[in-house]
């Protein structure tokens, strides 16, 4: 893949002198938000800008190992005005792994507040609001990370890319890509990781502190899910797992617990489409997957107002369990009946 030489050279401008900088991801972030934006922030520190990251809400419990996790600004749990004071200086935003500001919710109001600061998109979703002033969007791309990679070795070159910088940037390509098993990755993608491996960092010790670092809450909840609350229908094609918020506390539920459920429908062999749907205390989070040729991008923005890849969607529901499900079923006979799955 390459990153067009007219956005990079606009990309090049904007950076030229030392600038006051924010770098935003979304909400619920996942090892390729936060991965992007860490590995970003150390290369634009580098250059003598002063970077701030800022999430709208906190970032799952395994993820606690990525080198700089610490440093960043959790707006939810933001007492100090530490995200207020940023956005307000900044005279760049960046907004990373996400294509709309509505993915940052409550912390989108306070981006809106600052008109002044040039807004610029690293992103691979599809379909991305129009609010920047440049977009280096390319839904192709396996992961935000494998972008900004490319990115920073255009502008600095590989050598620039430290091994903390090394481990940021892969574990968002690896949790991306499904470890490396999605369509999405291309011989790029592995010469890439080869570029990571070699600045020292242990593979090993990464995947382990991602897949193999989870309490004994979250291994009860995964049995419990697939054993009482997964349906197979549809001819054994469709599958939805639920968990309400009453679930979760009798789990001990932690942000990430459920994360990577909707996949493991996917695992039986008849399966086209999965979907997981959790309670919050507003709203439901509806994540989908599929393999083949069944787009759930369109279905999510069809019938759950989101959006995603044409694999990985997700969207909201603001009616209840029972009536999401409801709607979840009957939606999937419309989309089949048209010979979309």
């Amino acid at each position: 893949m390459v990153i067009g030489k007219n956005k990079l050279d606009e990309l090049r401008s904007f950076l030229a002198t030392p600038s006051s900088i924010v770098i935003l991801s979304h909400t619920n972030p996942d090892g390729d938000a936060i991965g992007s934006s860490l590995a970003w922030a150390e290369i634009l520190s580098k250059q003598g800008h002063k970077v701030t990251c800022i999430l709208p809400n906190r970032y799952p419990y395994y993820l606690e190992f990525m080198p700089g996790i610490e440093d960043i600004v959790v707006f939810k749990d933001d007492k100090d005005g530490r995200a207020n004071a940023a956005v307000k200086s900044a005279d760049i935003i960046f907004s990373l792994d996400f294509h709309s500001l509505s993915r940052l919710d409550h912390l989108g109001d306070l981006i809106d507040e600052n008109q002044h600061a040039k807004r610029i998109l690293i992103d691979h979703h599809l379909d991305p609001s129009v609010d920047f002033d440049l977009m280096l969007s390319y839904p192709e791309a396996s992961s935000t990370c494998y972008l900004v990679a490319l990115i920073v070795e255009e502008l600095y070159g590989v050598e620039q890319i430290s091994p903390n910088m090394a481990v940021n940037l892969f574990v968002g390509m690896m949790t991306d890509t499904g470890n490396f098993a999605f369509s999405s990755v291309t011989p790029d993608v592995f010469r890439m990781v080869s570029v990571l491996a070699a600045t020292g960092i242990s593979i090993p010790d990464i995947h382990n502190h991602v897949y193999n670092s989870f309490t004994e809450g979250r291994a009860r909840l995964f049995g419990y899910v697939i054993n009482r609350k997964m349906k197979i229908f549809h001819n054994g094609a469709v599958a939805h797992m639920s968990l309400t918020a009453d679930e979760l506390r009798r789990f001990w539920f932690q942000q990430g617990d459920s994360e990577g459920f909707v996949n493991y429908p996917l695992t039986i062999k008849k399966m086209k489409m999965s979907a997981m749907f959790t309670e919050h205390s507003d709203f439901i989070r509806v994540s989908l997957r599929s393999r083949g040729d069944v787009d759930v991008n369109v279905f999510a923005q069809r019938y759950f107002n989101g959006g995603g890849h044409r694999n990985a969607a997700g969207g909201k529901s603001f009616v209840s369990m029972e009536e999401t499900l409801a709607h979840y079923e009957n939606s999937v006979k419309e989309y089949a009946a048209e010979g979309k799955l």
